[in-house]
């Protein structure tokens, strides 16, 4: 796991390719009760209108319980949440996960520390994923 030029991105390596990781991810969600808001496919949109990229689509879940009460602690929060991964493929063929750090989120948002957890949950779900 890597975060990417103190930016709060952490970008993590998947032992999978990008849709059997998205296949995982979408399991693990599922099994959590977690909803799955949208599934963005940015190389299939681009392909649509002529133009290559390597597999790129973001997952966007959350769960309303674990996230309201984030919001009402820090309602600049929302522009964050949902939680999201992107999953895409880097000229190598390789896999990787990427997703906003929690201690940047609650740093950016002033989310108080009882919270963290509710955001938190993306590292565990990104390395499940990616295992």
């Amino acid at each position: 796991m890597t975060l990417t030029g103190g930016k709060g991105i952490v970008n993590s390596p998947s032992n999978h390719s990008v849709d059997e990781t998205i296949t995982r991810l979408k399991s693990i969600l599922e099994a959590k009760g977690v909803a799955l808001f949208a599934l963005i496919d940015h190389s299939g949109e681009a392909e649509k209108v002529g133009l290559k990229m390597p597999p790129t689509k973001l997952l966007i879940f959350g769960s309303p319980k674990a996230g309201t009460p984030v919001m009402l602690a820090a309602p600049g929060i929302a522009i964050d949440l949902p939680l999201k991964i992107l999953i895409w493929e880097d000229n190598h063929g390789k896999a990787w996960l990427s997703y906003n750090s929690p201690q940047y989120l609650q740093e950016r948002h002033h989310v108080p520390a009882e919270l963290l957890p509710s955001i938190a949950v993306v590292e565990s779900l990104a390395a499940k994923a990616a295992e």
